[in-house]
Parts: C-alpha cells; sequence; structure tokens
C-alpha cells in the first residue's frame, strides 16, 4: 500500500536545496522575515542642489522599486506556502506531493527575487555616488557665477573700484577649482554609470536564467499528475511517481549550484590615465631644459698648482703696455681686499 504524502515526509531525509530550503515546504516557519524599510518621505530632496535633483529622484524611486521586489519575493514564499498547504487538504496523494514540491521550487522562484533586490541595493549605492558629485560640484559653479556677476555689477557701477582687481583674481581661482571639479564630475559619472548598469543588467539575466531553469523543472513535475478522467465508482491508480517527483528536486538543486554567469564582461579603462594626460606629461618633460652641471673650479680656472708655477698665459693675450711702476725695496706689497 502506497504510504500517504505526509508520512513519506516523515519517513524520509530531509533535503536541503540551494538556499537551504527542504523538500517539504509546509516544514518552513510560515513568518517570512524581510528587511523593514522605511517609507515615510523626508524633505532630503528638497534640499538637494539644481544639480543632483534630478538623480536624487532616481535614487529614491529605485529604493521604491527595490522594497517592490522584495515584498513580491515575500509573497510569493507565502503563495507557495499556501499552495502545498491547500494540496494537503485535498487528501489525495498524487496532487499533495505534486503541489508540495511545485511550493518548493516557487519558494525558491521567490528567493530569486530577494537576492535581485540585493543586487539593485549594490546598483543604486553606484548611482548615489553620481548624485553626490553632482551635489558637491554645485558650489563651485555657484561661487564662480557670483564672482562673476559681482564683477560686472562693479564694471557697471564703479568701473575704476580697486576691488575689480581682487575680484578678478578670485575669479581665477575659482575657474581653476571648478574646472577640477567639473573633470571629476564626467570622470564619476562615466565610471559609476557604468558599473551600476553593469551590475543591474547582469542581475537581471541571472534571476531571469535561474527562474527559467526553476520553471522547466516545474514544468516536469506536472507530467507526473495523472489527469486522465474517471467514470464514478471507479478507483484511480495509485500514485507511483514519488521518486521521480523527489529526483526533480534534486535536478533543480545541481542545476542551480552549477549555474555560471554567461553575460560578457563590460570593458573599463576607469584605472588607465588617458592620451590627454600622457601628452601633457610628455609635453612637460620636453620643455623643461636640462640641468648643467657646475663645472669645477680646476675645470674653469685651472689647477691652483699651475697658477702658483706660472701656467702659460693663453694665446691672444698682451702684457699691458707703459711704465711699470717699480715698488721700493723693503716696502709692503699693498693687497687690494
Amino acid at each position: 500500500m502506497a504510504l500517504c504524502a505526509v508520512e513519506m515526509r516523515k519517513k524520509h531525509p530531509i533535503m536541503r536545496i540551494s538556499v537551504n530550503r527542504t523538500l517539504s515546504i509546509r516544514k518552513r516557519d510560515q513568518a517570512a522575515a524581510g528587511r523593514h524599510r522605511f517609507s515615510i518621505a523626508t524633505f532630503r530632496g528638497l534640499q538637494q542642489p539644481e544639480l543632483s535633483k534630478k538623480m536624487a529622484r532616481l535614487v529614491k524611486n529605485e529604493n521604491a522599486a527595490i522594497g517592490a521586489h522584495e515584498t513580491a519575493g515575500r509573497e510569493r514564499v507565502s503563495i507557495a506556502a499556501q499552495l502545498s498547504d491547500w494540496g494537503e487538504s485535498t487528501e489525495d496523494e498524487a496532487v499533495s506531493d505534486i503541489s508540495d514540491k511545485l511550493g518548493v521550487l516557487m519558494a525558491e522562484m521567490g528567493e530569486q527575487e530577494d537576492i535581485f533586490a540585493q543586487s539593485l541595493e549594490d546598483y543604486r549605492s553606484l548611482l548615489k555616488q553620481v548624485r553626490d558629485t553632482e551635489g558637491s560640484v554645485q558650489p563651485s559653479r555657484d561661487q564662480r557665477a557670483k564672482i562673476a556677476d559681482e564683477i560686472q555689477r562693479l564694471k557697471w557701477k564703479e568701473p575704476t573700484s580697486p576691488k575689480l582687481e581682487t575680484l578678478e583674481h578670485e575669479l581665477v581661482r575659482a575657474e581653476a577649482q571648478n574646472l577640477v571639479a567639473e573633470a571629476q564630475l564626467t570622470n564619476v559619472t562615466r565610471q559609476k554609470l557604468k558599473e551600476a548598469f553593469d551590475i543591474h543588467t547582469a542581475a537581471v539575466v541571472e534571476r531571469a536564467e535561474k527562474q527559467i531553469l526553476l520553471a522547466r523543472h516545474s514544468r516536469r513535475l506536472l507530467n507526473y499528475l495523472d489527469d486522465t478522467p474517471v467514470v464514478p465508482g471507479d478507483t484511480r491508480q495509485a500514485y507511483e511517481y514519488a521518486g521521480e517527483a523527489k529526483q526533480v528536486l534534486e535536478d533543480a538543486e545541481s542545476d542551480l549550484r552549477s549555474w555560471e554567469r554567461t553575460v560578457e564582461p563590460i570593458q573599463s579603462s576607469a584605472g588607465e590615465p588617458s592620451a590627454a594626460l600622457l601628452a601633457s606629461s610628455a609635453g612637460r618633460a620636453e620643455a623643461t631644459p636640462p640641468v648643467a652641471e657646475p663645472e669645477s673650479f680646476d675645470t674653469a680656472y685651472g689647477s691652483t698648482k699651475e697658477a702658483a708655477e706660472g701656467a702659460p698665459l693663453e694665446a691672444g693675450y698682451e702684457e699691458p703696455k707703459g711704465k711699470q711702476l717699480e715698488q721700493p725695496a723693503g716696502q709692503p706689497v699693498a693687497v687690494p681686499y
């Protein structure tokens, strides 16, 4: 006599699937513990600089979308548990076993939704870096515009004001600071946007491939449910596919563990110096004249030994003409200092 589904679950050892799920979803705790997310709006968006308002809005809306994915995952796990409980209440051995194992695979689909939400959190954190960089550039733009406006106002009202020269120097410094900030902004924007959507699209592919895998194994289970009509009074054949249905779960577990990412890697040059930077460095090196080594005293003026012994005079040198003053003997020679 075939064992009922409940007795089989008590006698057979518990198998673990990729996220430590048992073969029967009825043995799991029904309370789905998800991350708590605050839903109250803040005034942060109102305080954002003009340059970063659009990205701040995008980051905020992504937060709501991630919460929706987490909710969908929890609801999918809850529905899988309800499917399993319903199958057990039918007192049909085949329906009970198949619905229970379908619940296991459906719950795994819900877990994949939660993993996808976690990847979206990583993607969103990179977008936050773009938002923060935009916010840091806005003050330098405002400072440059403020100084330029002040200069124009003074030129119109007080063209001879001594403050104009000071403001022009400040404008040069502000433009230099803004130039550095703008370069950092474009570098960070390109790099982080590329990294963010690399994570996003790879997570979409992973979730899709794993859910397709689970859906295919779920369809295998349906073939073990005999739906041949019976006439009143006839007895349906006993359910004989418990082992095959269990093998489907084992195959699903094996496929999930052996799954490998197949997306092509995204090429990045963020860590390499730009060609313009290398060219400017080379130009500065060529423009710098070589430092001449100082000549030694002996090379420039001759050795002291040669000077003491009366070295030969250079060609073209002539003795000064005219009467030479004779120094009286016995008198000291005056040495100019």
